[in-house]
């Protein structure tokens, strides 16, 4: 039995995978930052060699950033092919000082792992090769297979586009395994079938042309910080909702059954006020918690600067204010069209005391996958086989731009399936990911290239 030899390899061999597991996160491969361009290529190498060691073969290929590592494994054409993605980039540790760990020396605290990079996504990259590596050694992988590790996901995958187009027929496939995923809680697992989309800006103010005296000049002179916060303060009223003109124009409305289905899921506004810190939840009135952050747009402040911001006092005017926005947008909603919808709202508010001006910063498409493909029930089946009960159906309110392209390049659907955790502070301090997920990854994946291994026709997946 090749399947059962695969898991029992995968189990026998978990130390060993940990050990990997915590050299990998041990490199600081924080694409954002240049001094750690090191790093990066560092990382990229360390999954080139772990691609080669268990039987791909594995290139490291430049692109106008982080470089891309690829492999595959090809047989006959008869097996049917499954192209990985998965990226080897981690975000900033800031602030250090709220770490318990460092952050690159990666501990086990009961059955977590702590570590910058862990959930997201070097615990998945790393499953998904295990998983390889079960198959190959078993003699069982019937099925070819190519694995795409990008190193610039953490900055909007500026290259990859670019990359998937020159290299199109090298990364042709029948389905796309994305493994920059995650599942609900512990115990149950979960398979996303719609993401949001995102769009980014920064909106500047300007008022004097230099900082002045609060004193001299106060009450005279609009104070940008001031405007900046009015013209904040209206973007919602007081239901929630965002009041960009036509903002929600093309929103699809939920249908009742996938209402219904959304509120099928287990979760508990309580839980979720704990895992967040807050004293009451907040959002667009009429809708649920789960159909807020996986089905409706938004409109988030990320980041706020004017004048002085050190400690201690220093009475200022200030000359110029700064916010950063983001808008996470829903199947149908455009980036270009929510752009203007951001600037015809700064003309009709903005006071003529200022000047202002918006830059568009990046932007990724939202997503819905068809839930009925073989690959799709192919993982839906695994995750059953994995954890003794059926996967929940969820639409997810991150952004991931991979879907996207490679439906609109490939012309293929992806699968997204990862085990990171909600709680798991990816981007945050003290990242962790839970370790009983991990090696319930590595066998869930092992299920699924056996799910998908070749059928009777060249090219189709196989029916169970």
């Amino acid at each position: 039995m090749p399947l059962a030899q695969a898991l029992e390899y995968a189990k026998l061999n978990r130390p060993r995978y940990l050990s990997e597991l915590k050299d990998f996160i041990a490199i600081p491969s924080i694409s954002t930052l240049p001094e750690r361009k090191g790093d990066i290529q560092r990382a990229a190498e360390w999954l080139a060699h772990e691609l080669t060691s268990i039987g791909l073969h594995a290139e490291i290929i430049a692109t106008n950033g982080h470089p891309v590592v690829y492999g595959e494994r090809l047989g006959t054409p008869g097996n049917s092919t499954v192209l990985i993605y998965g990226h080897y980039d981690v975000q900033p540790v800031d602030p250090l000082e709220e770490w318990v760990t460092p952050p690159f020396e990666p501990m086990i605290h009961g059955e977590d792992i702590f570590g910058r990079g862990a959930s997201d996504m070097k615990g998945n990259a790393h499953a998904v090769i295990k998983a390889l590596e079960a198959r190959i050694t078993s003699g069982d992988l019937a099925v070819n297979v190519k694995v795409l590790f990008e190193g610039e996901e953490e900055i909007g995958s500026p290259n990859l586009e670019t990359f998937m187009i020159k290299y199109k027929d090298k990364l042709s496939c029948d389905c796309v395994l994305n493994t920059d995923s995650g599942i609900l809680r512990p115990d149950l697992p979960s398979l996303a079938y719609g993401l949001r989309g995102l769009v980014c800006f920064e909106i500047l103010v300007r008022g004097p042309k230099n900082d002045l005296h609060s004193g001299t000049f106060g009450g005279s002179v609009h104070n940008p910080g001031q405007v900046l916060s009015d013209l904040i303060a209206n973007m919602h009223d007081r239901d929630g909702r965002v009041t960009l003109p036509g903002f929600y124009d093309r929103v699809r409305t939920l249908s009742n059954e996938e209402r219904t289905e959304l509120a099928s899921i287990p979760h508990s506004d309580r839980d979720w006020r704990e895992l967040t810190g807050v004293p009451q939840l907040w959002g667009e009135r009429g809708f649920s918690t789960l159909e807020r952050i996986g089905t409706r747009p938004t409109l988030e402040i990320n980041g706020l600067l004017a004048g002085f911001t050190g400690e201690g006092v220093k009475t200022v005017l200030p000359a110029r204010a700064i916010a950063k926005i983001s808008m996470r947008i829903v199947p149908d909603q455009d980036d270009e069209a929510v752009y203007q919808q951001l600037k015809e709202y700064m003309r009709k508010n903005a006071p003529p005391t200022i000047t202002w001006e918006i830059r568009k910063l990046e932007s990724e498409a939202a997503v819905i996958l068809d839930r009925n493909t073989p690959a799709m029930r192919a993982a839906s089946a695994s995750l059953e086989a994995t954890f003794g009960v059926k996967p929940v159906f969820d639409r997810k309110g991150e952004s991931i731009g991979v879907p996207s392209l490679t439906k609109k390049i490939l012309g293929k659907d992806s699968v997204l399936m990862g085990f990171s955790l909600p709680d798991d502070n990816a981007h945050a301090p003290n990242e962790k990911l839970h370790l009983p997920n991990y090696y319930r990854g590595i066998e869930t994946y092992i299920r699924f290239f056996d799910l998908i291994s070749a059928a009777n026709s060249p090219g189709q997946l196989k029916e169970y």
